[in-house]
């Protein structure tokens, strides 16, 4: 073998080589990023879902905030935050096998806590209310709990 033909196969070879190690330098960098970019995902949706069930419960007390609308209840012995419309019909917020559940029903109607509708994810909720000032603590699925504190408005808060 002549010497330019050792040459160029050296050139080859070295070429190859500095291919295969930015080969894998680009890999490397796309895997971190993909690790990274799942547990931003993941940290988000966990977030997204503990404040929305916050959000959603400050929303259906502030909506429901009149004169003896607002109550803490037990429904078949589970602590239900129920909220009463003008036309007498009940809306009980509670948590049930796993899940934030409501029901919206009339106020004399026989129902079960297994008869609402599964809005999302939660372990417990808590609920308890001193001179118009309600107090909830939910639970989360990853056992982190929240409170949220509320000074009704209404004069007249049902107990």
């Amino acid at each position: 073998m002549n010497e330019q033909s050792k040459r160029h196969s050296i050139d080859g070879v070295a070429a190859l080589l500095l291919f295969v190690v930015f080969s894998v330098c680009v890999l490397g960098v796309l895997l971190s990023g993909a690790k990274a970019y799942r547990g931003l995902t993941q940290r988000d949706f966990l977030s997204y879902e503990q404040n929305t069930c916050l959000q959603y419960l400050t929303t259906r007390i502030r909506q429901s905030d009149l004169a003896g609308s607002v109550a803490a209840e037990d429904f078949d012995g589970t602590p239900a935050l129920c909220l009463t419309d003008r036309d007498g019909y009940v809306t009980r917020v509670y948590c049930y096998d796993g899940s934030l559940m409501e029901l919206y029903s009339s106020a004399d109607g026989l129902f079960a806590p297994g008869d609402g509708e599964k809005l999302m994810a939660a372990e417990g909720l808590e609920i308890s209310m001193d001179d118009g000032l309600l107090r909830l603590t939910l639970t989360h699925p990853d056992g982190r709990s929240d409170q949220l504190l509320f000074s009704l408005r209404s004069a007249e808060a049902a107990t």
